[in-house]
């Protein structure tokens, strides 16, 4: 496959999975976009409906909107962003909801700092995609509490999680999978990635500083022994052996664009030794059928094949490609895009299966769309690889 072909591949998926999302998840009668669809593509209308799926949604249609000017994506942008304003954010105590029940009532009022930032990215984006005033306003606002309550004088970085009045809470995982610490790699990430993209539309002197910040704690704190750690505590104290190589190669081209949103001379030089340092570890993942593995614990390897990382291998792999000039690192983000269209991609419905066993099954009880299924990882492969294209050819 050459670039000409794998570009007009991702530009024809990319237009599946956003069609896919404008039949299947709108809300018309309750509002906003359903809480889940089930593995048969049933909607379970009933759903708790969260705020990473919502501002993972105006994320998307925002970005797709500007890149591909498809106008019909702008409406879905605009549905996500009145859906948000009007349901998920706390007008008492700032923030927002980690979710809400069908019909929009709060039912989960925790402040999680994850949450926040998905919603910040996503605003930020829909201001750069419509020149919305009060979505940039919202987006500063978030800025401004993360900064507030999250934010660590002592040892940097942000802590995971509060009540809704911001106070303390005892158990701060973002899902139970997760170890509860105070700091987690998954966070400082999207923290990082959300106030990047802010940076685009309002250049302020701390919001540099704290993404040249975190930019260091990733530097110094969060890869060691060419391997990114994902539990810390608030020392930054490692907390688990566990290896997500989804997390490694997503990690790897992130850091070096919010580098380069930021403008930093000394980040732009470093952020490609780290990015090829993680996708090399990341590599360490790939099955001979080109897919790439969830993760390890020790010399246990979870035999499972998720969706994202899968969309994060493509375009991760692709980045060292262009940072290295190696042709295998091309052939490799080629071999993870031909991983999905043989066993991710379903060709009935559309959109892409949660993931495969390790003999390629669809997995059981996953959910096509939902709290964490979301049209962010793929889509974001695509327009990124897209974008990237374009300039090179």
């Amino acid at each position: 496959m050459n670039l000409t072909q794998y570009k007009e591949e991702l530009k024809e998926e990319l237009g599946s999975i956003l069609r896919y999302w404008m039949q299947f998840t709108p809300d018309y009668k309750e509002g906003g976009f359903y809480g889940r669809v089930d593995g048969e593509n049933k909607v379970v209308p009933d759903s708790p409906k969260g705020v990473v799926l919502n501002s993972r949604i105006l994320w998307t249609f925002s970005a797709a909107f500007s890149h591909m000017k498809e106008p019909a994506y702008r409406p879905v942008a605009q549905r996500a962003y009145e859906y948000l304003l009007a349901h998920f954010i706390d007008r008492e105590y700032g923030g927002v909801y980690w979710s809400v029940d069908h019909q929009g009532n709060t039912e989960n009022d925790r402040k999680q700092i994850y949450g926040l930032a998905f919603c910040l990215y996503g605003l930020s984006e829909y201001y750069l995609a419509t020149g919305e005033p009060t979505a940039l306003d919202e987006s500063i606002a978030l800025f401004r509490l993360i900064e507030q309550h999250s934010y660590d004088p002592e040892h940097k970085g942000y802590f995971e999680a509060f009540t809704r009045d911001w106070k303390p809470l005892e158990d701060l995982r973002l899902s139970e999978k997760d170890e509860n610490v105070q700091k987690t790699t998954n966070t400082q990430l999207h923290i990082l990635e959300a106030y990047a993209n802010l940076h685009r539309a309002w250049p302020d002197a701390l919001l540099q500083r704290r993404i040249a910040g975190l930019l260091g704690i990733f530097f110094n704190s969060m890869v060691r022994s060419r391997r990114m750690f994902l539990f810390f505590d608030k020392d930054w104290t490692p907390r688990s052996s566990l290896v997500s190589y989804g997390h490694d190669i997503e990690a790897s081209w992130l850091l070096q664009d919010a580098a380069g949103k930021l403008g930093a001379i000394g980040w732009m030089e470093y952020t490609p030794g780290l990015a090829m340092v993680l996708a090399e570890s990341a590599a360490e993942g790939l099955d001979d059928d080109g897919g790439l593995w969830y993760e390890r614990e020790g010399d246990q390897l979870v035999r499972e094949k998720h969706w994202w990382p899968q969309a994060e291998a493509m375009l991760g792999f692709f980045n060292a490609w262009q940072i290295s000039g190696d042709p295998v690192w091309l052939e490799r983000s080629m071999a993870s895009w031909d991983f999905v269209k043989r066993f991710i991609r379903d060709r009935e419905w559309g959109e892409w299966w949660w993931g495969v066993d390790k003999d390629h099954s669809p997995m059981p009880g996953q959910d096509k769309a939902g709290f964490w299924k979301c049209p962010y990882h793929n889509s974001r492969a695509c327009l990124e690889i897209i974008r990237r294209l374009d300039i090179l050819m």
